[in-house]
């Protein structure tokens, strides 16, 4: 019975607050209506002179503070209106935090006679930090208005819950080592969310942790602003790094904090001298002589190598008045390489005393009293003491005894060597050069300039071949009274020495894109049996133009020479010829393959999509295939088809019985008058010649450099035929172009020449005309213009008959 009591209460206490709640929608419905009205009336109230009212509205301070645990609904204050004496009344609510966003249903008023406001759950000040709560009296029977609505302003109150935040969990600065201790190093900021302005969002810092710790250096750190600063000087060969764990805490209670980590990387400065390892050396040298590399020079520096901190700058300071000495810095050592630049003579001086300075790159500094300072220059020297000999002038070769290893690609008109003769004091004077010892004629030499050229291929089966050694004397003449006789020998092995000789360091060199004149730094190294065989002399083996106009060699370091580029090249791959001789006479030609190419991080290069091993053409060849595809434009021939991607052809270079170009009959024409065009005749011009060799060209060389003896033979006659003939294919295809452009221009009917093409159905297999077969001039080749080519040039011919059946 009371369990059935107690339900009825119950549903009746429900039932009544449910009906309350419904009423009170409806009032505060109604009494939106009304907002308009009372906001005006709140303007016309405020238009009036001012006046002292009563208040009517009371209101006891509604304190809620974030993270409140409760226990809900809690107590939060109280209202009062005067207009509740003697009426039956009822206090309203709403707005943000009650019937609108944010946080719907967090206040309410439970006891509407009375004005009493509870909160209903805990609340966070960094989500909503204030509330604007509306107050509303209304009668309670007829729900009409009784005063003013009340907007009041709730505020939350903040505790320190927020530590406070670091942007990152972790920085990395670098300095230099010459970083002034009144120069911040780095600065650090934590943000707190608390309530700005109150101790729980003021952050101090402190510096919590620092490694390594090295004889009582800190860092400092600002504790309201976060600057980090030096307490004095770094040394980078003490701590090259360090590691900072900066603290930031707020002010609040209980007090926050976090932590940060600052990694500092120190870049090496210049706080060591160079030091040379002698304080004085002692040097003989021949009077009348220049002398390159005659001295080395080493000294230590405890800098960062390979940075201006350690790179060396020498310079004679004194014994050099009449300039006949320099000295330039090895790249790769450091060291200082005195050279003889202009002969010195015996009676000028026969001791001679030099005095050498070197400093860095990068100006030197020292810490004093934790300071960093820039002291005036003081430079650390050296001694050279100097015995100039007499000597006789003799007509000498250098070296007397030059042995050289026969190279595959050698060939019949080819440069072998520069072989010169010289006087001690280097003065010119007319000499005569003969071949005193050459029983098989390998070679031939300019009486002249002494250089020695290949006259025929060398035979290893000649009588005159001693275990592989052919003997070759020159004798280089003057025309003194008495004529002087210098006598050189060259050892020519025709078996394999590469162990005896000098050698490119790195034969394959990958360069980013440079500018004409920029020096790239190629090095040589001993033969293996010979470890100490340099200083290195280097030649570039001028064979070709292209070599001439846009290599050539700068300064010799000894063990390097810079490799200079006379004009801008465009990326690619170039193999230019060089011959190193070391002090010991052995002398050897090896290709330095020079990648240029594009490097978009400025070091590194970028591998390029075009094969290595493609033969590059020249400006004129280019142009010569641009005139040949504008005419192919304008003419009537069919176009080519290509096998596609799964057609696969294989085709035999090497048969001897294959037809020769120099089996095609071509007739001469003569070249004072070009008749018209004709289109239709079945003579290859000398500008379809042109076409197809070079079309097939680079696919040609490709296939041939896979075999590396013939790749020097190939590029020689290549060289041969476009020394020969290229002034005469670009006279020819100029005018066949003018022709070909008054052709087109004098015809009215452009239709006759632009007739509709129909392609080979799919299926098809058609013989196409090509630049091969259909003829565009009267021009025909030169009588030796075939014949220059080599026997390896028919593997071309035999391309363009199987892919131009009409070329014949």
């Amino acid at each position: 019975m009371e369990l059935l009591a107690a339900l009825l209460l119950l549903q009746v206490t429900a039932a009544n607050a449910f009906s309350r709640e419904i009423e009170n929608i409806h009032l505060r419905q109604a009494i939106q209506k009304r907002n308009v009205q009372w906001i005006d009336y709140y303007q016309l109230d405020s238009l009036r002179p001012l006046r002292r009212t009563k208040r009517t509205w009371i209101i006891t301070t509604i304190d809620i503070q974030e993270e409140d645990k409760g226990p809900f609904p809690k107590y939060a204050g109280q209202l009062f209106n005067n207009k509740s004496f003697n009426t039956s009344i009822k206090y309203l609510i709403s707005g943000p935090g009650v019937d609108e966003s944010p946080e719907i249903g967090l206040f309410s008023i439970e006891d509407d006679a009375n004005g009493h406001v509870f909160v209903h759950r805990t609340i966070d000040r960094e989500k909503t930090s204030t509330f604007q709560i509306r107050f509303d009296i209304v009668h309670r029977k007829t729900g009409q208005p009784l005063d003013h609505p009340l907007l009041f302003k709730i505020d939350v109150k903040d505790i320190n819950d927020n530590a406070p935040e670091f942007p990152k969990e972790e920085y990395s600065v670098t300095i230099r080592e010459t970083h002034s201790k009144d120069e911040p190093v780095f600065q650090v900021t934590a943000l707190d969310k608390d309530e700005d302005g109150s101790a729980n969002s003021q952050v101090s810092y402190s510096l919590s942790m620092q490694k390594p710790l090295s004889d009582g250096f800190k860092f400092n750190i600002d504790p309201a602003t976060g600057l980090i600063l030096l307490s004095g000087c770094l040394d980078y060969e003490t701590a090259s790094s360090f590691k900072l764990l900066i603290k930031a805490s707020d002010h609040g209670t209980p007090q926050l904090s976090s932590t940060v980590t600052v990694n500092v990387a120190v870049e090496d400065a210049n706080n060591h001298r160079p030091v040379f390892t002698s304080d004085n050396y002692q040097l003989q040298i021949s009077a009348g002589q220049e002398h390159p590399a005659v001295l080395r020079l080493h000294v230590e520096d405890k800098d960062s190598p390979n940075t201006p901190a350690w790179r060396a700058k020498y310079r004679v300071m004194k014994g050099n008045e009449k300039e006949q000495f320099t000295i330039e810095t090895d790249p790769d050592t450091n060291e200082g390489i005195l050279s003889i630049t202009k002969p010195i003579d015996y009676e000028d001086a026969s001791e001679m005393r030099l005095v050498i300075s070197v400093e860095n790159e990068e100006a030197f500094f020292l810490c004093k009293n934790g300071t960093v300072m820039i002291p005036s220059l003081e430079s650390t020297n050296t001694t050279v003491y100097i015995k100039v000999l007499e000597s006789q002038r003799v007509l000498r070769f250098h070296p007397p005894i030059l042995i050289v290893q026969r190279e595959d690609s050698v060939k019949p008109g080819r440069v072998f060597r520069r072989y010169p003769a010289t006087y001690p004091d280097d003065v010119p004077n007319k000499i005569k050069y003969e071949l005193a010892h050459d029983p098989d004629s390998w070679l031939s030499v300019d009486e002249n300039s002494g250089i020695l050229t290949v006259a025929k291929e060398f035979d290893q089966e000649s009588p005159h071949v001693n275990n592989s050694l052919y003997t070759i004397i020159v004798h280089g003449i003057d025309h003194g009274i008495p004529p002087q006789t210098a006598t050189g020998t060259i050892l020519l092995y025709l078996s394999d020495i590469n162990d005896h000789m000098p050698m490119l360091v790195d034969p394959s060199l990958d360069v980013c894109d440079k500018n004409e004149g920029t020096p790239l730094i190629i090095k040589a190294k001993s033969a293996p049996i010979s470890s100490h065989s340099g200083p290195f002399t280097f030649e570039l083996a001028e064979d070709s133009e292209d070599v001439k106009h846009n290599w050539k060699l700068g300064r010799n370091f000894g063990e390097s020479v810079e490799l200079l580029m006379l004009r801008s090249l465009p990326q690619g791959t170039y193999l230019v010829p060089i011959i190193i001789q070391d002090s010991q006479g052995f002398s050897t030609r090896q290709n330095q393959q020079v990648r240029l190419c594009f490097c978009p991080d400025g070091h590194t290069c970028k591998d390029s999509p075009l094969p290595q091993t493609a033969v590059r053409l020249g400006g004129s060849a280019i142009a010569i295939i641009v005139m040949v595809f504008l005419l192919l434009l304008g003419s009537k021939s069919k176009a080519i088809i290509l096998p596609g991607e799964s057609e696969q052809t294989f085709i035999n270079y090497n048969e001897e019985s294959g037809t020769y170009w120099s089996q095609v009959k071509l007739d001469l024409t003569d070249h004072a008058a070009l008749p018209p065009v004709s289109v239709k005749s079945g003579k290859a011009s000398i500008a379809e010649v042109t076409a197809c060799l070079l079309i097939q060209m680079p696919f040609f060389y490709t296939t041939q450099f896979d075999n590396p003896k013939d790749e020097d033979s190939l590029y020689s006659s290549y060289e041969a035929f476009r020394t020969r003939h290229l002034d005469h294919i670009t006279q020819t295809v100029d005018k066949i172009l003018g022709q070909k452009l008054y052709y087109q221009n004098a015809l009215e009917d452009y239709g006759a020449i632009y007739e509709p093409y129909r392609y080979a159905e799919e299926g098809d297999l058609e013989q196409s005309h090509s630049v091969c077969s259909g003829s565009i001039g009267s021009e025909d080749v030169p009588a030796d213009f075939l014949n220059t080519l080599g026997p390896k040039f028919s593997a071309l011919e035999g391309i363009c008959q199987k892919q131009f059946p009409s070329f014949n």
